[in-house]
């Protein structure tokens, strides 16, 4: 057991390096080009605006690398940070319209790991029927309005500590702590061990079961972390979230180097993969380059690294 693991630890650290290396060299061409990619504003619009996309890869990774996926991480991140303003403006206090939808997204996605446990119903399934629940709910409660009025104290994304903005120490500091608790906490280690191989995992003692909703329910409170990023960057707050999220934030961990298979990969490289994104998106613009190219780089990025992961697999099995 020790080669696969330690044959899986090298994949990961040099998919994370393969990342580390793009973005900087992608910084380093654009920025030759147009030196107005590398100014303080767009650097910030980049770090800050796709904060929220990271902090939600973070979730999705524990997901994936539990042997399932959530495809209506999207739509919770909408309604929580809806649920979000909707408290702030009718009056309750400030820290509970930022802990309120950690602890509603917790729930949500606990219940809906249960279903997928005990019930046994196919996470696609599940989630699939939860992204139309939660749409159909969202239009419900705003009517398609934007929420306004936010008080001055609520823009937590607007906030900084030593000159940095709030969401890049939230990006960062989440990405420590979910790797600690991958890699150091036996927690972590059940992850990858039900998403390798279930069976194994429950006949060595550890619960599948318990340990799925727990994936879940921790994927939903990062998501009301997300939530709240997303809501507190404007002064207004949206109806809507941007489209296509859910597959932005899979993508994000996907091409970091998590196995759409389960058990193999870091958030790490999710985090990684995500300021790619955003920074390819943000070089189109200043190339002059139509930002739809965005959407087909990344299906080239997730084929190729499915496809590696498939081959790393067939090496390694």
């Amino acid at each position: 057991m020790k080669a696969p693991t330690l044959s899986r630890r090298l994949s990961s650290s040099g998919q994370e390096l393969l990342l580390l290396v793009a973005i900087v060299a992608l910084f380093a061409i654009v920025g030759w080009i147009n030196p107005r990619f590398i100014s303080q504003n767009n650097l910030t619009s980049i770090f800050v605006g796709n904060a929220y996309i990271a902090v939600a890869a973070i979730g999705m990774s524990m997901v994936i690398i539990s042997g399932h996926i959530d495809v209506s991480v999207g739509a919770l991140i909408g309604v929580l940070a809806t649920i979000s303003g909707l408290l702030v403006t009718n009056g309750y206090p400030i820290w509970l319209a930022w802990l309120g939808p950690v602890l509603i997204g917790g729930l949500i996605n606990g219940a809906l790991g249960g279903l997928i446990a005990y019930l046994k119903v196919p996470s696609i399934i599940a989630t699939l029927a939860m992204l139309s629940i939660l749409r159909g709910g969202l239009i419900t409660l705003t009517g398609g309005a934007w929420i306004s009025g936010l008080p001055p104290g609520y823009q937590l994304a607007q906030f900084r500590l030593l000159g940095v903005p709030s969401p890049v120490w939230f990006m960062i500091g989440l990405t420590i702590l979910a790797a600690f608790l991958l890699r150091s906490t036996a927690f972590g280690r059940s992850i990858y061990a039900v998403g390798g191989n279930p069976e194994a995992a429950e006949a060595s003692g550890i619960p599948y079961k318990s340990t799925i909703v727990k994936v879940f329910a921790l994927h939903g409170m990062i998501a009301g972390i997300a939530a709240i990023l997303f809501a507190t960057q404007l002064q207004v707050i949206q109806s809507t979230v941007p489209n296509g999220l859910e597959l932005i934030v899979i993508t994000a961990s996907v091409v970091g180097g998590v196995s759409i298979l389960g058990g193999i990969g870091t958030v790490t490289g999710s985090t990684l993969a995500a300021i790619l994104f955003a920074a390819i998106g943000s070089s189109l613009i200043f190339l002059n380059v139509s930002a739809y190219w965005l959407r087909a780089v990344q299906g080239i990025l997730i084929l190729v690294t499915v496809l590696a992961d498939m081959a790393r697999r067939g090496r390694t099995g």
